[in-house]
Order: structure tokens, then C-alpha cells, then sequence
């Protein structure tokens, strides 16, 4: 069979994230079971009109965050349509619509989440305001309407879905995926530990992210752990970054919160299996991919209560989900790094989950959904 995928993003953007790194590896799977497969993308600095990744063909149409997705929809109007058995629409933020100009293929679309909530904290006025009050409604609601099969990574983002007027049998959820092999055994990522208590922060320093929640919670933590630490790696550029370095430099026990922005893949493994615990405070997730990989290293997650994260976090079992503050922040931290037996008890639950969370259980999923679709 032929797929073609609609994405803003391919696996060699300099932005991509977890939504890519999914669709790279199903497309590497379907590719293994002898599909073609398709990737109609954007284009970036530097980059090729056409490419091929691991036997995936590119085809970047348009580099405009705005106009893309209408010079995409184009581009296979044109050349493209009627060529696939399967186009599948990886929505994010801005649709295609596609599936609406499908033909005879089989239609599919692939939700990680909906970005309702982030409106107000990555874009300016009055942009946030057409987003959040009719942009992202309308189309939410508009392909709704199609009645294609629609494939998810969580519970949070299914029941996201619904309240927009999908069907429940038409939304399947799939596992999300990781690359990450789990490291040998707990004993070998306790081994590996820090020698003194840490925190770890991950990821970009965006507005949507909550670092500086994440900076709050450490200072209430520390309070009560002297002994503790707090590293923070990932994009710090732009404006928020700027604002939470600011801040840290300010704080009272910015001798113990290092700052380490972008961070190699395997600087980032190390990270993982040599902190005692990660927090992740996201607005929202499709699924909390950062939490699973952590996990995957021996480090259990304390998280904020909100769509993706509770999904990724067994409350309990696997780590700690809190109240939305930096307060019920610091008081989860406290309790897990305080208490030897449940913080050994979590991560072991941590570590367990994390193994059953395979890009090879997601492709099965999938393939279960095509049989419906």
C-alpha cells in the first residue's frame, strides 16, 4: 500500500519533537513491511525541496508556519492526489484538511494533542485570541465532521476530542513510542546516581513548559532538602529562557540550580539515569514522552496534574502527579526524595511501564486501526 502523511515537520527539522520521531518510526515499520511511504512536510533553512530519510520520501512544500498547510493542500491537489491508499494527517495546531480531498484512500488522523490552552502563552494578540476562540474550535469541529478514523496517544487527548463531536469508536488509541533502549537494570542507573540529591528539567525553556514553576518548586523543596540540586537542560534562547536564567540568578540558591541549555542525545541519557527524580509541568501533553524516557533510565517523574502527563504518571505507582503550583510541586518532590522505600517503590513501577512503551507496540496499534479505518 501507498501512505502519504501530511506533517508540518520532519524528523530532520530542527524543531522536531516526539510527534515526529512517531510517524518516523511507524513510517520505518511500514517501509519494513513493504509500504511506500510518503512525507509531505515544510520546508526549513538548508533544507532540500525533495529527500528521502531511511527509505521515507520527502517532499518539502512552502516554510511559512501560516501558509504551508494551504500550499501543502495544493501541492497534492494537484500533483499528488489519487496516488495514495492511505493518507494520514498529523494534526498539529493548523490542519490540512486533507482527508477531505481524499478520494478513495483510506482517511486518518493522527492527534498527539489539542493546543487550546497553549494559545495564550506562544502567541500575541490578537492571533491568541482567533486561536483560542475560533481557529482551533472551528477546525477541530470541522473534521469531526469527516468521520475519519482518528488515532491518539492518550486518554487525556480522546476525551479532548470528544468534547468536539468525534465519535468514540472512530478514536483509538495507540501506545506512544520510544527509541531509547531502558537501561540494564536499576541497579546499574542507582549505580549512576549523583552523589547528592538532584533534580532534573528538561526540555526547552518555553512559556508552556513552566520552567520557572519548575525554578519555584526547587527553592520550596530546598528549603527542607539542603542538600539538594537542580540541573536544567534544553533550548534556554528566546525570551522566557532569558526571563527564568533572570530569575535563577536572583534566587538565593542559584549555586545549586546549573543551567545547561541545548544537550547532545547522550548527554541527555546521562542526565536521565544519573538525576534522582525529572519534573515536567507542561500546560499539556499528547502523552509526556520525556517522563516515559526518564523512566526508561531508572528516574521517576513528579508531574503536574494535566492532559499527557497524568497519562504518563501512575500516580503512585510510577511517580507523583500534583496539583498545578509550584508548592504541591516542592511538597511531591519532598515526599518522594525524603521516603527511601516509596522513592525505591516508584522507581521500579517507573521502570516497569517505561519497557512496555515500545515504537513496536505503537506500529502494532496502528495496524489494527488501519484494519478498521
Amino acid at each position: 500500500m501507498k501512505f502519504l502523511w501530511f506533517s508540518w515537520k520532519d524528523i530532520h527539522h530542527p524543531e522536531a519533537g516526539g510527534a515526529e520521531k512517531v510517524m518516523h518510526e511507524l513510517s520505518k515499520r511500514l517501509l519494513r513491511e513493504g509500504h511506500e511511504v510518503t512525507v509531505l512536510t515544510a520546508r526549513y533553512t538548508g533544507a532540500s525541496r525533495q529527500d528521502e530519510i531511511d527509505g521515507v520520501k520527502i517532499i518539502r512544500i512552502g516554510k511559512s508556519r501560516y501558509l504551508h498547510s494551504f500550499q501543502a493542500l495544493l501541492y497534492y491537489l494537484f500533483h499528488l492526489r489519487h496516488r495514495f491508499d492511505v493518507v494520514v494527517e498529523v494534526v498539529n495546531t493548523a490542519p490540512y484538511f486533507g482527508i477531505f480531498f481524499k478520494g478513495k484512500a483510506k482517511a486518518v488522523l493522527l492527534y498527539h494533542q489539542l493546543a487550546r490552552e497553549i494559545w495564550f502563552l506562544e502567541a500575541s494578540f490578537p492571533l491568541n485570541y482567533l486561536g483560542y476562540y475560533l481557529l482551533e474550535p472551528g477546525a477541530t469541529k470541522l473534521l469531526a465532521a469527516s468521520h475519519a478514523s482518528v488515532v491518539t496517544v492518550s486518554n487525556s487527548t480522546k476525551q479532548d476530542l470528544l468534547r468536539y463531536g468525534f465519535n468514540s469508536q472512530n478514536v483509538h488509541i495507540i501506545s506512544e513510542g520510544t527509541h531509547i533502549a531502558p537501561v540494564e537494570s536499576l541497579k546499574v542507573a542507582n549505580s549512576a546516581k549523583f552523589e547528592l540529591p538532584t533534580v532534573l528539567s528538561f526540555g526547552a525553556l518555553r512559556s508552556m513548559k513552566r520552567t520557572l514553576d519548575q525554578v519555584k518548586a526547587f527553592e520550596v523543596a530546598k528549603a527542607t532538602i539542603p542538600e539538594l540540586q537542580m540541573k536544567i537542560a534544553g533550548n534556554d534562547k528566546g525570551a522566557y529562557g532569558t526571563q527564568v536564567k533572570a530569575y535563577i540568578q536572583k534566587s538565593r540558591f542559584k549555586e545549586s540550580i546549573e543551567v545547561l541549555g541545548r544537550v547532545s542525545d547522550e548527554q541527555k541519557l546521562e542526565l536521565m539515569r544519573k538525576a534522582s527524580c525529572i519534573v515536567v509541568t507542561s500546560i499539556k501533553e499528547g502523552w509526556g514522552l520525556i517522563v516515559t524516557e526518564a523512566n526508561s533510565q531508572g528516574t521517576p517523574a513528579i508531574v503536574y496534574n494535566v492532559d499527557g502527563l497524568r497519562d504518563a504518571v501512575k500516580d503512585g505507582i510510577s511517580g507523583r502527579v500534583t496539583a498545578s503550583t509550584p508548592e504541591a510541586l516542592a511538597a511531591g518532590m519532598c515526599e518522594v526524595l525524603q521516603d527511601e522505600n516509596q522513592y525505591k517503590a516508584l522507581q521500579a513501577g517507573a521502570y516497569e511501564m517505561s519497557k512496555a512503551i515500545t515504537f513496536e507496540q505503537s506500529y502494532q496499534d496502528l495496524k489494527k486501526v488501519l484494519e478498521l479505518a
